[in-house]
């Protein structure tokens, strides 16, 4: 869904309206809404989040925000997971996190809404990659499946026990996507 500007807007006006609910990004002068998360959605962002965190807090490697505005190349997108290598994340003279965050996130995680269109939510990730993410994921929790993007490369399916990609600063972590889609259940 998106809400077609009176006029072609730029970045910077866009990031001095206020703050809304449902998350807004803008792309190509044009202010999309993003969904509202549901459960499924708000249960895989909430856990990966934390599994992620988990193993990046180890040794300081990375951190794992969600809804976080990422500002980059006339963009601004707010991935469900921004996943940032700890020395890129931007600080200020107390070595805290900035508020405006102007790069891309070294990883991009998606989890697709049913009313969300896979196309728009794809080119982010691409978008992303475009301008230094490492690593995007399109996680579809009606299909069970992992859409898996690298740089330069055609995008892979990951399901059940398959091995998922992640980030070099994980790379003695492993996970699957039946691990991600347990997150899921609640018996």
């Amino acid at each position: 869904m998106f809400t077609q500007a009176e006029k072609v807007i730029s970045l910077i006006n866009f990031l001095q309206l206020p703050e809304t609910k449902p998350i807004k990004e803008f792309i190509n002068g044009y202010i999309h809404e993003k969904p509202m998360p549901k459960g499924k959605h708000s249960a895989l962002q909430t856990c990966l989040t934390s599994v992620i965190n988990q193993q990046g807090l180890k040794d300081k490697k990375c951190f794992a925000f969600t809804e976080l505005r990422c500002s980059f190349g006339n963009r601004s997108i707010v991935p469900d997971i921004s996943v940032i290598d700890w020395e890129k994340i931007p600080k200020d003279e107390q070595g805290e996190i900035i508020n405006n965050i102007e790069i891309a996130p070294d990883w991009i995680i998606e989890i697709l809404s049913p009313q969300q269109s896979s196309i728009r939510v794809i080119d982010n990730i691409l978008f992303a990659l475009n301008h230094g993410s490492q690593l995007g994921w399109l996680i579809d929790p009606q299909e069970r499946i992992i859409m898996i993007f690298l740089p330069n490369q055609q995008p892979q399916i990951k399901e059940n026990q398959d091995s998922l990609t992640v980030i070099s600063s994980l790379s003695s972590w492993q996970i699957c996507p039946q691990e991600i889609f347990n997150y899921l259940n609640f018996i």
